[in-house]
């Protein structure tokens, strides 16, 4: 995060990053102070953007059409860093002649499946390829089981060969040419008409980014929430990365996609992952073709150009972490006790299953679903279907209470003594309250260490999973049932100590580091070997343990290291700060600039002031033989080290299930077709998930005519477990709110710190109401349209209270990561308060008519 500060331009879009990240934001007024110009771009006028020097308003769920307006910038302005795009990105190489792009097929890419919603993406790939064991094993019918793109792991989809390439950029079939044609068409005008952004703001924002990018000079992109919540979430971050690519920003300093994180361990609950298609490291679950043996499981990665071709190192050795002495050759280190994905099993998809009955229990931990899921309505249906749920948490919150005080109670919709669920809350320590690691923004591990004991029954998660393993290990000891063999073979020991019978942090975090074949605890995942050897429970992690040494709690003051700070926390993998840094020197290992030095080639090896990321002892010229494998196959100027080609994808020849390019679609609920292609108006590859409970809005529809987003405030944090029950933070945001601008609060009647009702076909919500010039309405498609901003920590329980923001969302899905779309929808707003008991559903239900929904 402190690489912010060499930024001399940053570009927060998708965030609010004053008030929802204050502690990191000082880079960014840091990097301001040294002359940087910094851009927020932004649905709200936020603090955010009263410290920028440029605020771009903009409707939400347009930013592809922004980005593809400054690409288009970009290539027709001749403004790209051409020597770093021909030498460090695919935009050489030559794509195959049976692909058609959207501009082709009315918003279409080749290979749309319609029956199924997907794409085959065969007819994306490099020319000359061959449809190798890779399609076989990772698409088709595998890719509609698995859940989209995660099923590559971080390695990414690979590619069979490297790309004929054609370094002048004019073949047509180049993918230069390709992303050319693709965005001819986002032009300022076209970005005005669909974003609300003036041509001349427009224009300020071009050539802020492109004079500030290049040999000496870098523009760095911070987003968060605020682009991944969509139904083409992906591909915004897909958008921002190739232009930062065609920039030369990528691997450098003050540039690169900055990803930041505002939860505990948000990165490093991706990263060790409680997500359900992918293994620690983000290895992919094994599921159909790729499940069957231990051999199918490694045979399309094995051995492939770049560091992922190294992967049946990383699963065998974590195997070896989680089965010990039991995982051997014979048994394929225990690969058969894995778990098969047998369909999609995203966490909305297993509530909506709960909803069936299909799901008898629940363990929800650190999460307040019935506030914080997207249609919270369905959320607590869920829990009212389950036989049993387990709440984990600092204080009893919606999550743990539905059964007796939901608005489905308050409505008539359900009655608690006919709700059979049984409901089991455990308190829940508080991170002062344990010790262990955070993983949060740059990848950065940092522990801490317990300051106080946690009070009366609460407990850690450590804790509470320790011995829930424990427990059923000694109830299944004598079992012979094949199913239980796994839970058996496990190995358990964590150091449990002290009166509660406490494990140890420490233990769990040398299992992830991993131990050497005579128990040493091993400095670099280049160390791990696939022959059973070595054990470790998370390749990218190994080396946080570096020398037996706790990297994750130095603390060394800045003042006495560079602004680096390798000595500083840990960051994966290998402390580097700066992922694909290679970048940062030219084709010959010189830095671009003395300015914007990183690391280079001394002659004998890379060295720098980050820990570089590329084989040390690779010079520049180096050519790979034909027979090189994994990190060898990589020529000595191919920086992007997990890609089997080793170069930026600005054109993605597989590995994402919507598009090999960010193309505009409207959100699944918009005032607006899709001026770009009406026959497509949102992504055609979107998941919607439409029921009775979880209905979507007609495109345009009169009945719901203004856009809402959500947002979070510094005050409260997530579903308000954390925050709504501490008075001080409830006295500074004491109750549930929506900010309209002056004009809608005229158009609707609406009075500042009146009340509001906020409707939508799955329901409706009271608010108070707050009249704010930062509601900026814009000309759209010559029409003005507003929007409305709702907080969305809000519940029934503590002391900081109203309805939740959420109950208003539908269940709509990013396809490459099932990530909810809920930072944009449509409503109606009106004055006054909602009505109470069954009225409430008829209010709804006099909408849902309406709008044809009935």
């Amino acid at each position: 995060m402190q690489d912010l500060s060499k930024s001399d331009c940053i570009v927060i879009q998708g965030s609010n990053f004053a008030e929802c990240h204050p502690v990191g934001f000082q880079y960014v007024i840091d990097a301001k102070t040294r002359g940087a110009k910094i851009i927020h771009v932004d649905p709200r006028f936020t603090r955010t953007s009263a410290l920028a020097d440029l605020y771009v308003p903009i409707r939400a769920g347009t930013d592809i059409a922004l980005l593809g307006g400054l690409i288009n910038y970009v290539l027709s302005e001749g403004k790209e860093f051409r020597e770093y795009v021909v030498a460090y990105t695919n935009a050489a190489a030559i794509i195959n002649d049976e692909y058609r792009d959207t501009e082709d097929l009315d918003g279409l890419f080749s290979g749309w499946d319609e029956e199924n919603h997907t794409y085959d993406t065969e007819t994306w790939s490099y020319a000359n390829g061959q449809r190798g064991p890779e399609h076989a094993t990772h698409g088709g019918e595998h890719q509609r089981e698995t859940a989209g793109g995660d099923k590559y792991g971080s390695g990414g989809a690979p590619v069979p060969h490297k790309p004929r390439r054609e370094p002048t950029l004019q073949d047509p079939r180049c993918v230069f040419q390709i992303l050319k044609r693709h965005y001819a068409r986002y032009t300022p005008e076209f970005v005005e008409e669909i974003c609300g952004i003036p041509q001349e703001t427009f224009h300020e924002l071009a050539r802020a980014i492109t004079e500030n990018s290049g040999r000496d000079r870098t523009t760095n992109w911070s987003y968060a929430v605020g682009w991944t919540q969509h139904s083409v979430g992906v591909q915004y971050i897909r958008a921002a990365s190739i232009l930062q690519a065609l920039l030369g920003n990528i691997g450098r300093p003050g540039g690169g996609v900055l990803a930041l994180r505002g939860h505990a361990s948000i990165q490093g609950s991706t990263d060790i992952p409680t997500l359900f298609n992918l293994l620690p490291g983000y290895l992919p679950m094994p599921a159909g073709k790729r499940g069957a043996s231990l051999a199918d499981y490694i045979e399309p990665d094995a051995g492939k150009p770049g560091f992922w071709g190294d992967m049946p190192k990383y699963i065998v050795s974590l195997l070896k972490a989680w089965f010990g002495d039991a995982a051997t050759a014979e048994n394929d280190y225990g690969f058969d006790w894995l778990p098969r994905l047998t369909g999609d099993h995203n966490n909305y998809a297993t509530v909506l299953d709960m909803v069936e009955g299909k799901v008898p229990g629940y363990i929800i931990a650190g999460e307040n679903p019935a506030v914080g899921g997207a249609n919270a309505r369905v959320q607590r249906k869920a829990l009212a279907a389950a036989e049993w749920v387990v709440v984990r948490d600092m204080s009893c919150v919606e999550t743990a209470t539905f059964w007796k005080d939901s608005p489905e109670i308050e409505s008539g919709e359900l009655r608690t003594e006919d709700i059979d669920t049984e409901v089991f809350f455990l308190p829940a320590a508080s991170h002062v309250e344990k010790d262990g690691t955070f993983t949060n923004t740059h990848r950065l591990l940092q522990y801490r260490h317990k300051a106080v004991e946690p009070p009366g029954d609460s407990r850690s998660d450590l804790w509470f999973f320790y011995h829930l393993g424990r427990i059923l290990k000694e109830r299944l000891a004598d079992s012979d049932d094949p199913r239980d063999a796994p839970v058996k073979a496990l190995t358990w020991d964590y150091g449990a100590h002290g009166p509660k019978a406490e494990p140890s942090g420490d233990h769990v975090l040398q299992e992830i580091n991993g131990y050497g074949p005579g128990g040493e605890l091993l400095d670099a995942y280049t160390q791990l070997r696939d022959d059973g050897s070595t054990r470790c429970g998370c390749w990218i992690y190994t080396g946080v343990y570096a020398d037996g040494v706790n990297q994750a709690a130095r603390r060394k003051p800045a003042r006495e290291q560079d602004w680096v700070a390798l000595e500083w926390g840990w960051a994966w993998p290998a402390n580097r700060r700066q992922l694909y840094n290679r970048a940062s020197a030219d084709p010959d290992g010189k830095p671009w600039s003395e300015r914007k030095a990183l690391i280079w080639w001394d002659g004998e090896r890379w060295t720098g002031r980050d820990v570089p990321d590329f084989p040390p002892g690779t010079p520049p010229d180096y050519q790979p033989p034909p027979d090189a494998k994994a990190g060898k196959a990589l020529a000595g100027d191919d920086p992007f080290i997990m890609q089997t080609d080793g170069k930026a994808w600005l054109f993605a020849p597989n590995g994402l299930v919507d598009g090999p390019l960010p193309t505009h679609y409207e959100p699944v609920e918009t005032p607006y077709r899709n001026l770009l292609y009406p026959a497509h108006t949102s992504n055609p590859a979107v998941k919607n998930n439409d029921s009775t409970d979880n209905p979507h809005h007609p495109v345009g529809s009169r009945v719901f005519p203004f856009v809402l987003t959500t947002y979070r405030l510094t005050e409260h944090h997530t579903g308000g477990g954390m925050s709504r029950f501490v008075p001080y933070l409830a006295e500074l945001q004491p109750e549930a709110f929506c900010e309209v601008s002056p004009e809608l609060a005229r158009e609707r009647g609406l009075t500042h710190l009146g009340w509001a009702t906020i409707v939508t076909a799955r329901s409706a919500i009271e608010l108070k109401v707050l009249v704010s010039a930062r509601m900026v309405p814009l000309r759209v498609e010559g029409h003005e349209t507003h929007q409305i901003g709702v907080p969305w920590h809000y519940g029934t329980n503590g002391l900081a209270t109203g309805d939740s923001a959420n109950d208003l969302l539908s269940i709509t899905l990013d396809p490459n990561v099932h990530i909810q779309e809920s930072k944009v929808l449509t409503c109606d707003i009106r004055p006054g308060r909602r009505p109470r008991g069954p009225e409430l559903r008829a209010l709804v239900d006099d909408y849902r008519g309406r709008a044809g929904l009935a």
